[in-house]
């Protein structure tokens, strides 16, 4: 009887909707780099930059960062309730004692006297229509999705760490430019001085040079100011206080050892296992689809049975004699004739919900689509953008030391020079810039790819009782 009630559940089975996937990503297509590097679960992900500062300040953050310790919370809180919801499949078992004195009037006799009692009750509703299968099925889903949501927010923190810093290294590259710059526009600056004393230069050549000197020191105090921001955010996200944060900065050029790379982004169907926001909207889809069933079992009758059994005596010593014993046994059946509405109500909300639930699924592996066709088009562009930078970079040093070199000689004005180093510094800076463009655009897609997680990690879970199940995790 058994077996034949665990094949008995209401409710549709479950089944992925229909995806009009493409064969590969359109940006992918006659963009072939060279020894692309593949990210998978079995490092993090980060390693692939080899900057051991990077590294550190990862492993801070998922120790420490208050959002990833929040979801954790709200994983073990899922846990927990999936854990509730077999609890249905068993029976209730309950202990009762009780001892009494009491004087009852009957007709005129009074009686005085005593009742103990001690027993056994138990009562069990079978799961004939899979009401609680449906519902430990739904569990199941919740906890794989906030598992997912876990893996989710971990990334998201990683991602946006990771984008800061390579955003300060950047800048750090442009603060020493401009540091070189500054020293070059003081050394022009002392020449044009010198040539005005000796009556050489006129007045305004003075007058250009202070002016393209103080821009430069303008402009490189506006980088201190955008690099004490992201300096900031670096130390919320891995749970520091800003006021007692400070990131090294690099002195050299040949400082920053992180190189660009290449990431396959995958075929686009295996998207779908390897994006922890999609695992967990078509997870929640899962869980709707299962309180359905839920909502439908209502509409069938409730089959209860009880029993209970024990000892009842007016006197202590007799309690546990053969005369004393007690026991009942019983069955029922009930069926709601008339609700006013409500289990139709409860249906249509549950199949409301899972289809929203569809819908959003469908539109998270849209927008992931989009954020990996916007990567790889973005990192296609400026692999060429850059190329072509770094000619102008070339070029413009070139006309800058013949433009210095012919106002010394006297065959070249100083607007000359000042034109062509206000080209130089915008060319290098725009090619520092870039380089941090393409390093930030680089993480996005390891983030839009998945970052190596894949959908298989939330069925091998840390127990919700672990100290710090978050700590030292890839991905």
């Amino acid at each position: 009887m058994a077996t034949l009630l665990a094949g008995c559940a209401v409710g549709p089975d479950y089944a992925r909707p229909t995806l009009g996937l493409p064969t590969a990503y359109k940006e992918n297509s006659g963009w072939k780099p060279a020894a692309p590097q593949q990210i998978d679960a079995h490092q993090p992900w980060w390693a692939i930059y080899q900057d051991s500062t990077l590294d550190a300040l990862m492993a801070q953050a998922n120790h420490a960062n208050q959002n990833i310790l929040q979801s954790e919370a709200v994983y073990r809180e899922a846990r927990a309730i999936a854990a509730a919801a077999p609890a249905g499949f068993f029976p209730t078992l309950g202990a009762n004692a009780g001892a009494t004195r009491a004087q009852t009037n009957s007709s005129g006799s009074v009686k005085l006297g005593d009742d103990y009692s001690l027993g056994l009750a138990a009562s069990w509703e079978p799961d004939v229509w899979g009401a609680v299968r449906r519902s430990v099925e739904a569990g199941d889903a919740g906890t794989q999705a906030s598992a997912a949501d876990l893996a989710g927010a971990r990334l998201s923190i990683q991602s946006s760490l990771a984008q800061d810093y390579m955003q300060v290294r950047a800048i750090d590259l442009q603060r020493q430019l401009y540091a070189a710059t500054t020293e070059a526009y003081a050394k022009s600056l002392a020449l044009t001085q010198h040539q005005y004393a000796v009556g050489i230069v006129l007045r305004s050549d003075v007058a250009l040079a202070q002016s393209q000197l103080a821009q430069a020191q303008a402009q490189a105090v506006d980088l201190d100011a955008q690099r004490a921001q992201l300096e900031h955010a670096i130390a919320v996200l891995t749970g520091q206080a800003p006021s007692g944060f400070t990131l090294a900065r690099i002195d050299t050029p040949d400082g920053l050892h992180m190189a660009i790379p290449v990431v396959p982004p995958g075929l686009p169907s295996s998207l779908l296992e390897r994006r922890p926001d999609i695992a967990g909207a078509e997870l929640r889809m899962r869980g709707a689809n299962a309180n359905i069933g839920v909502a439908q079992a209502a509409f069938y009758p409730q089959i209860m049975l009880s029993a209970s059994g024990g000892f009842s005596s007016a006197t202590l010593g007799a309690l546990f004699n053969t005369p004393s014993r007690v026991f009942s046994l019983g069955a029922a059946l009930a069926q709601t004739v008339f609700d006013g509405g409500l289990r139709r109500a409860h249906s249509d909300q549950a199949i409301a919900s899972y289809d929203a639930a569809v819908a959003q699924y469908q539109q998270t592996v849209l927008s992931s689509f989009q954020q990996v066709e916007d990567n790889l088009a973005t990192l296609r562009l400026l692999d060429q953008e850059s190329r072509y930078q770094a000619q102008a970079v070339e070029a413009a040093q070139l006309s800058e030391r013949l433009a210095l070199n012919q106002y010394r000689a006297g065959t070249a004005t100083y607007l000359g020079v000042v034109t062509a180093q206000t080209l130089s510094l915008t060319n290098q800076r725009t090619a520092a810039q870039l380089l941090g463009r393409q390093l930030v655009a680089s993480v996005a897609l390891i983030a839009a790819t998945g970052g190596g997680w894949t959908a298989a990690d939330t069925t091998a879970l840390p127990s919700p009782t672990a100290s710090n199940p978050i700590t030292g995790s890839g991905s």
